[in-house]
């Protein structure tokens, strides 16, 4: 099947792999980084180049708490015109932005990270 999209990669993308690689050899399971990274390559690389807008609408969400509702009114803001959409990966959630013909992976992370920026919260 042809290829119709570009998927790029984002500093921050790289950054969260970069932690997930850390989680997983502190848990003394390093295969699950190389599995993460051949998911990526094989499946969810090729599926975003053949259908871009595959992953839900994240700004579609109801947000139920005002924090929520005024960050999603921010990201709203920053896509402009742009799809931001979540795709989920077996454990990983990876939230992109399609436009234009092209995929910009923003995220990942695994289910089992706390939050998206738990060391910021307590050091």
């Amino acid at each position: 099947m042809a290829r119709s999209a570009t998927v790029r990669v984002t500093a921050n993308f790289e950054a969260n792999l970069g932690e997930i690689r850390a989680f997983w050899i502190e848990a003394d399971a390093p295969v699950a980084y190389d599995e993460l990274i051949d998911e990526l390559d094989a499946t969810v690389i090729a599926h975003l180049e053949r259908h871009l807008e595959m992953g839900r609408p994240f700004l579609s969400r109801s947000a139920l708490s005002i924090e929520a509702q005024d960050r999603i009114a921010r990201l709203s803001s920053r896509a402009g015109s742009k799809s931001l959409r979540d795709y989920l990966a077996g454990d990983y959630l990876i939230l992109y932005t399609a436009a234009e013909g092209t995929a910009y992976l923003l995220a990942i992370k695994h289910h089992r990270q706390l939050s998206f920026a738990f060391d910021q919260h307590w050091p």
